[in-house]
């Protein structure tokens, strides 16, 4: 069996194919064509309305592999989701994709079918080739790009990447074909990347050769316009993790783990210093007491971010908040308001009776100054006993290892 044959049958065993979207990328595209048919003819390629040879350099390939042709140039996303489209109607599960600029070697793919081959069956995997970006011929804003890329990726996404940015790919078709997908340009390579990653795929990178040869190397993208489309796209997906996708991930570990659990490992055994774990206790207490409602959630973990707390522990006080302990933490903020401002407290008020907050706003100066007092004496009182309370532990558990 060739080398050739062998990996073909690869390809056709983990139903795997090649996607290669092109523009304008004359001086390489026919060498990364037949570098990948050296392993495999399970291809597809999108000509991007391109203005140079490269119709007249696909004719040979017509009839051999899955060809499109757009009349116009779209973006790179648009190429994209119509691979993901041609490869989920050839009812693969898996497309790989390289671009057609010669930075990428074809050599690679084998890469992406070992660590597919190693996957388990019932799991998704979404593999992004990793570059050396320390390399001296990746431009500058290269690596740039990609470290800003890769910050964003972790605050979306709580995985930890050396390369968000790389084109070569190993995407999960079928996953994909579930999505909604909104951008049509390059960042829609951010996308669906992060869009997979709350959807528990597997995401992760593996490493890859590169090469910008500035004498071949055509690129398409528009510093301004293209960097101005990504920072939005990331304002929107950080928004949606910090109301929704961070809070369910959260509370989905607590449910999966049990609180006893989750408690013992993810706060008890934290590496985190007694310090650190006091701090994100008395954050958590503080936001979830203030009375900035609808925006607990969004402030604590971004505080958390900020300070480089334990986001999982200043979560899971926030929810001081929950819906059974709202009445007590009203009623505590109003008649500490009272004692603030003077007022007699109103030891008459009648805890069963509230709802939410505005069936006690008698006066809602008084709620709002008595509830900073509260979350503040709270989180100062707690924050302390909880520092005692994991120095003695690490005491504790020193003595015990010397």
């Amino acid at each position: 069996m060739t080398t050739s044959t062998l990996h073909d049958h690869r390809f056709e065993t983990l139903n795997c194919c090649v996607f290669i979207p092109t523009y304008n990328n004359q001086k390489t595209l026919d060498r990364v064509i037949k570098g990948v048919l050296e392993y495999t003819d399970r291809i597809i390629i999108i000509n991007d309305g391109a203005t140079d040879d490269t119709a007249t350099i696909l004719e040979k390939y017509q009839g051999e592999l899955t060809i499109i042709t757009f009349s116009e140039n779209k973006g790179k996303g648009m190429a994209l989701r119509e691979g993901f489209k041609q490869a989920n109607l050839l009812g693969y599960e898996y497309m790989i994709t390289i671009d057609s600029d010669g930075q990428h070697f074809p050599s690679d793919l084998p890469i992406f079918l070992d660590e597919l081959e190693k996957k388990d069956i019932d799991s998704s995997l979404l593999l992004i080739g990793s570059r050396n970006m320390d390399d001296p011929s990746v431009p500058g804003k290269s690596s740039f790009g990609n470290k800003f890329s890769n910050f964003w990726y972790y605050i979306e996404t709580g995985i930890k990447l050396k390369d968000t940015q790389s084109g070569y790919r190993l995407y999960p078709i079928k996953e994909i074909s579930e999505l909604k997908l909104f951008t049509t340009k390059f960042e829609l390579e951010i996308e669906v990347i992060v869009k997979l990653a709350w959807r528990n795929v597997e995401v992760r990178n593996i490493p890859v050769a590169v090469l910008y040869d500035e004498t071949e190397r055509v690129s398409h993208f528009r510093p301004f316009k293209d960097f101005t489309r990504i920072s939005i796209l990331n304002t929107w997906l950080v928004t949606l993790t910090l109301f929704f996708y961070l809070p369910k991930r959260l509370i989905s570990r607590i449910k999966k783990k049990g609180f006893k659990k989750y408690w013992r490992e993810n706060v008890l055994r934290s590496d985190d210093p007694p310090i650190k774990k006091a701090s994100a206790i008395a954050l958590g207490l503080f936001i979830g007491i203030s009375p900035l409602w609808g925006f607990h959630t969004i402030l604590v973990l971004s505080l958390a971010v900020l300070f480089k707390l334990n986001r999982a522990i200043a979560f899971l006080f926030s929810n001081i908040s929950l819906p059974p302990f709202i009445p007590f933490v009203i009623y505590g903020s109003y008649q500490i308001g009272a004692m603030a401002m003077g007022k007699e407290m109103d030891a008459t008020l009648n805890i069963e009776d509230i709802k939410s907050g505005t069936d006690i706003f008698k006066s809602f100066g008084q709620y709002v100054l008595g509830s900073f007092i509260l979350a503040t004496l709270v989180s100062l009182i707690s924050g302390f006993v909880s520092y005692l309370y994991f120095s003695s532990r690490k005491s504790k558990r020193s003595a015990i290892d010397a």
